[in-house]
Formats: structure tokens, sequence, C-alpha cells
């Protein structure tokens, strides 16, 4: 088994006025020569997104994108003629693929809060798609994003699984990993629990790899973030 610690303390941070962030691997302004990308996973921003402001229209391509809402709402608009409204434990995903413009905004009054995901694509080149779906159970394994969008998750383009989960104080949970070359990002978003005998806390995470299962033990109740991407 490997892994390696991500402390919150260590990530890159930008405030733009309208858009406070913290960036887990090197993006825009942050560079970071050992925190390029985790296997296939690119990009986790967390963001904080003023009242009335958000991203203008701007081009992707080749990459799949989520977003996970978690406190909060964001208003979207693509070039593919969608629009509409992603609220609190609603998720996002746009494959970029041959190009895409996109905007977000937040028209509340009130902050917004969000994860940004971008993971590679199996293969460039992909018909442009986007597709969003609430998950407001909170169950306590919740499996958001997978590659066929199996047990009501959405797709996207990549052997890559992203789950939710909910534990209560002083639980164990085995995490068995859906492919053996695949890696698993673990973030804390709130709570504490450990693996292989590492406190995280807020917004901590670690990375797992070459192994078929790992366990995990909160201490508290906690909210985890799990993004299994293939490591090659």
């Amino acid at each position: 088994m490997n892994y390696r610690l991500f402390p919150a303390s260590e990530r890159g941070f930008a405030d733009y006025g309208w858009l406070k962030t913290h960036y887990s691997f090197s993006f825009a302004n942050w560079y970071h020569p050992e925190k390029i990308h985790f296997g296939m996973l690119r990009v986790l921003n967390d963001d904080n997104i003023a009242p009335h402001s958000g991203f203008d229209f701007h081009p992707h391509n080749d990459m799949e994108i989520i977003t996970i809402l978690l406190e909060g709402e964001l208003t979207h608009q693509d070039s593919m003629g969608n629009k509409g409204v992603i609220k609190k434990n609603e998720v996002q995903v746009m494959s970029a693929g041959t190009g895409i413009f996109h905007s977000e905004k937040n028209e509340s009054n009130e902050w917004t809060k969000l994860f940004q995901i971008w993971i590679f694509p199996d293969k460039k080149g992909h018909t442009p798609r986007y597709e969003q779906k609430p998950f407001p159970n909170q169950q306590s394994f919740q499996l958001l994003v997978s590659p066929d969008g199996r047990d009501n998750s959405l797709w996207i383009h990549q052997n890559a699984f992203i789950t939710r989960l909910h534990l209560s104080s002083e639980e164990y949970f085995d995490y068995h990993l859906h492919h053996p070359s695949n890696g698993v990002y673990v973030m804390n978003i709130n709570g504490e629990f450990s693996i292989l005998q590492h406190a995280l806390q807020f917004r901590d995470a670690i990375g797992v790899w070459n192994t078929p299962v790992f366990n995990i033990h909160s201490s508290k109740t906690s909210d985890i973030l799990l993004i299994e991407v293939p490591m090659h």
C-alpha cells in the first residue's frame, strides 16, 4: 500500500474578492511542482463565490468537470443550450470533449460553496455533454459519479468513482477499490477521522493506492469525499 498526505494547510489560496478559493493542485497563479495531479485527478478547488458574481462564459475542452454544491446555489448556462440552477447537495457533470463554453453564476444573496473537480477523460474528442442531479437523501454511502451511471449516479468518460460518505462517531468503514490500478483521494469535508493511523481534520486529505481496500475510522461524525481514479 502507498499513501501520501495532503494537509489542508498546504493548499494554495487565492482571494479575488468575489471568489475565495483553495487549490489542492496547481491551478491558475498557484504552482507547486509536487502537486500537479493525483493520478487522473487534475483539479480539486474549494470555491466560495460571493453573491451576484461568478464565472463568465469561458471555454474548456477534453476534461471531465464535476461540481458538488455544498451550500447556496449556482446558475449554469452553456453553449449547448443548457440553463438551470444547481442547489445544495446537487451534482453537475460536464464533459468538455471537443469544446464547450459555459458560465457559472451565484445570482442569490448568499455565498455559494462548492467543490470543483477536474478529471482527465479516457480519451480526447468526446462529444460535449451536460447533466445534473440532486442527491438529497444524504445516505451513509452515496455514489455520486461513476463510469456507467450505476446506483443512480452521474457518469463520466473515465473509470472514476466519486463517493460522499457519512460516518457516525466511532464508526469503522472499509472502502474497497473498484479496480486494482486505481487510487483514492480522500478529503475531510467535515468532522474527524483517521486512515492508516493518520488523523484527518477539516479539509485535510490523503491519497491511497496499491491496495484493494483500506479502513476509515471516524472519531467524530464525519462527512467524507472519496475520489477514486486511475493512477496512470
